[in-house]
C-alpha cells in the first residue's frame, strides 16, 4: 500500500484514459442511458430534463452511469473520472446564471445548466466523491486565492491520510495535483460536512466550528435534501 501510494502523483500525470460520458450521451440511445439507473434518478432526470430540456436529462443519466461504472475504481481512478466529468461544463458566474452575487447549485442544477462558477464545479465533485465512498474526513472543499488570477476560488482537496499533501480538483487546472505543485493558490479556508477551518501558512489549517456556520453551504444541503429524498 505504501509503495503505491509513493507512485500515486506520478500515476496522475499519465492517466489518460478517461472516456468523455457528454461527448456520447447524444449518440447513444437513451434506454442505454437508463440501464442500472434506480427509480429514484430516472424519475429526477426527467424532472430535470422538463425544467432545463432534453440535454439535462441525459445529463443526470451520464451522471448516474459515472457513478455506477466508477464504484469498483481505485481512488486515483475515481479522482480522475470525476474531475474530467464535471470539468466538461461551462464556467458562468453567478450573477449571469441565476441572478444572484453569490449561489451555490446542488450537483442537479449545474447539470441542469451545464454551468455554473468554481464552487459549483467543486459541490459537484465532493458529493459524487462521497456517492463513491470517499469518506468525508479525506475531503475537504477549499476555498482559497487564486494569485494569478487575483480572484476567489474554489477547490476540492482529498487526502489519502491525514498528515499527506492533498491532491487537488479544479477546473482551472484541470490535471489533478499535489497541492505543494499549486503555488498559484493561497488557502483561506476549508470545510467539509461537519468541520470549518481557518487555514495556516503550513499545515491543514486550525479548526474554528461546525460548517453549518457556513449559510450558503446549509441552504445547498437543504436544497438537496429536498430534491433528492
Amino acid at each position: 500500500m505504501k509503495k503505491r501510494f509513493n507512485s500515486f502523483f506520478s500515476f496522475l500525470s499519465r492517466a489518460k484514459r478517461f472516456v468523455c460520458v457528454l461527448l456520447i450521451v447524444c449518440f447513444i440511445p437513451p434506454l442505454w442511458l437508463y440501464a442500472d439507473v434506480s427509480e429514484k434518478y430516472r424519475t429526477l432526470a426527467k424532472q430535470t430534463g422538463v425544467i432545463y430540456g432534453s440535454g439535462a436529462e441525459k445529463r443526470i443519466l451520464a451522471w448516474r452511469r459515472l457513478i455506477d461504472d466508477s464504484k469498483a475504481l481505485s481512488i486515483v481512478d475515481q479522482l480522475t473520472q470525476v474531475n474530467n466529468f464535471f470539468n466538461q461544463m461551462d464556467f458562468v458566474d453567478d450573477i449571469k446564471l441565476w441572478g444572484k452575487e453569490d449561489y451555490w447549485a446542488t450537483p442537479i442544477e449545474f447539470l441542469g445548466m451545464q454551468a455554473g462558477d468554481c464552487e459549483d464545479f467543486t459541490i459537484a465533485k465532493y458529493f459524487t466523491l462521497r456517492e463513491l465512498g470517499v469518506p468525508d474526513e479525506q475531503l475537504r472543499l477549499v476555498y482559497v486565492k487564486a494569485l494569478t488570477l487575483n480572484q476567489h476560488h474554489m477547490v476540492l482537496a482529498y487526502y489519502h491520510k491525514p498528515t499527506s499533501i492533498p491532491v487537488l480538483l479544479d477546473n482551472i487546472d484541470k490535471e489533478l495535483k499535489p497541492a505543494s505543485k499549486r503555488n498559484d493558490l493561497l488557502p483561506i479556508y476549508s470545510f467539509n460536512a461537519e468541520n470549518l477551518w481557518l487555514s495556516k501558512e503550513k499545515g491543514r489549517g486550525v479548526l474554528v466550528g461546525g460548517s453549518s456556520r457556513l449559510s450558503l453551504w446549509t441552504d445547498l444541503n437543504n436544497r438537496l435534501n429536498t430534491i433528492t429524498n
